[in-house]
This record gives C-alpha cells, sequence and structure tokens, in this order.
C-alpha cells in the first residue's frame, strides 16, 4: 500500500481494543506494516482484521499475544517480530489498565500491577526495540500517557504515578537518544470514550480515533527537532 509509512513496520502494544486499535488503523492507512500486541487473543484477532482492512489488505499485520508487564513475554515478542517480518522503526507504547481505589484500601498487588502495565512495560518494550533503531539512526517511539500524567486524581494514585512516570520517560529517553536520530515523545489524552472509561464516572470528551490522529502525526509528520514533547489532547 501507498503511503508515508510504506515499508515501515510499526508496533502497537495494547492493540486489542480502543485507542490502540484505532492507533493501529490509522498507521495501516499510512501504509504501514504492523505487529500487535495484547492479552485478550480474541480482541487482537479482531483487531488485526480491522487493521487488514484499514490498510486497503495490502499491508502485512502480525498479531501476537503479549503481556508487556511480563519480560519473557516482551522477548518472546520482539524474537517473533524480527524473525517474521522485520525490525520496527515505529513503536507505540500504549498498553495500560487502570484500577480505582484509595491508597489505604488498594490491595498493594493491584498498585503493583497498574504501575507494571503502564510505565514498566513500555520501558520493556522500548528496550527490546531499541538496539535496531540505534543501528539504523532512526526511528519514532510514541509513548501513551494520559491526563492522568499531568494532573492528580484521587483514588487514582498507581495510574496518576505511573503515567507521571511515563512522561518523564518520556522525556529522559529523548534526551538520551538525540545523538541517535531518535524520537521520544508523549500524547496526553482525556477522557476517550474506551471500555476502560465505562464506569469510571467520566465523561467521554474524545473517540479513540482523535487520539490516534495525534499519533499518526507523531509518527509521520513530526519533524526531527519535535522530541521530549508530551502532546495534551485533553477534549
Amino acid at each position: 500500500m501507498s503511503g508515508p509509512l510504506s515499508g515501515t513496520l510499526a508496533v502497537v502494544t495494547g492493540a486489542g481494543r480502543g485507542i490502540g486499535r484505532a492507533i493501529a488503523c490509522a498507521l495501516a492507512e499510512a501504509g504501514a506494516d504492523l505487529a500487535l500486541c495484547a492479552r485478550t487473543q480474541v480482541e487482537l484477532d479482531e483487531a488485526a482484521l480491522a487493521v487488514h482492512e484499514a490498510g486497503g489488505g495490502a499491508v502485512d499485520v502480525l498479531a501476537v499475544r503479549c503481556d508487556v508487564a511480563d519480560s519473557d513475554d516482551v522477548a518472546r515478542f520482539a524474537a517473533q517480530v524480527r524473525a517474521r517480518v522485520r525490525d520496527p522503526m515505529v513503536v507505540v507504547n500504549n498498553a495500560g489498565w487502570v484500577a480505582r481505589g484509595r491508597i489505604d484500601e488498594q490491595p498493594e498487588e493491584v498498585w503493583r500491577q497498574v504501575v507494571e502495565i503502564n510505565l514498566v512495560g513500555a520501558y520493556l518494550v522500548t528496550r527490546a526495540f531499541l538496539p535496531a533503531m540505534r543501528t539504523a539512526q532512526q526511528g519514532r517511539i510514541i509513548n501513551l500517557a494520559s491526563i492522568s500524567g499531568r494532573l492528580g486524581t484521587p483514588s487514582l494514585s498507581a495510574y496518576c504515578a505511573a503515567k507521571h512516570g511515563l512522561v518523564g520517560l518520556t522525556r529522559a529517553l529523548a534526551e538520551e537518544l538525540r545523538g541517535d536520530n531518535i524520537q521520544v515523545n508523549a500524547v496526553c489524552p482525556g477522557s476517550v470514550d474506551t471500555q476502560m472509561l465505562a464506569g469510571s464516572g467520566f465523561v467521554p470528551q474524545m473517540s479513540p480515533e482523535d487520539v490516534a490522529r495525534v499519533v499518526r502525526f507523531l509518527a509521520v509528520e513530526a519533524p526531527a527537532a519535535m522530541t521530549g514533547a508530551c502532546l495534551d489532547v485533553f477534549g
């Protein structure tokens, strides 16, 4: 498929539904081949069909079940991507999970899981694919943070801590990788109409496709000088 990302492989985590699926479709429309991962195989298979259709049937789509908080899972995912497709030059760390609860009431294991999926997962996935980008002296890493990476929200201490950490990781990596011509940016959406938002009490202010358009800009059009940016999309 002809497009600005034709010939480029993009990895999207948490691609089974919601924002991740919309991002994958937007990148496929731009001509990218996709390597998708998520924790639920049924949703992942459905997403792969949607992405293939978005790419006009002309893009390759690899879908692999993977828990980004598990280093062994991430290593297996990265190995399959390299063996069956090629090294990606675009990595979108979208996988996320939220659990509400006051800090003195939420079980420690839940608090840790929120941080591991949202923050540690982005670290593991980035680390797995970074060597090839360094060798190629090019690449774009896009992290999906949140309005909760900018502001504090009661009963969301773990999620806020993880997303604030992801913003910090974005800015640190942007400086660390500046000399390798690798751009690292973040998107901070407000309340998006997704399954994860349902039941939270927050009113949706935008669609997953709204966020996907911003990610596409960072993957395709953002100038080389734009790195370490955290784009607020609050609706």
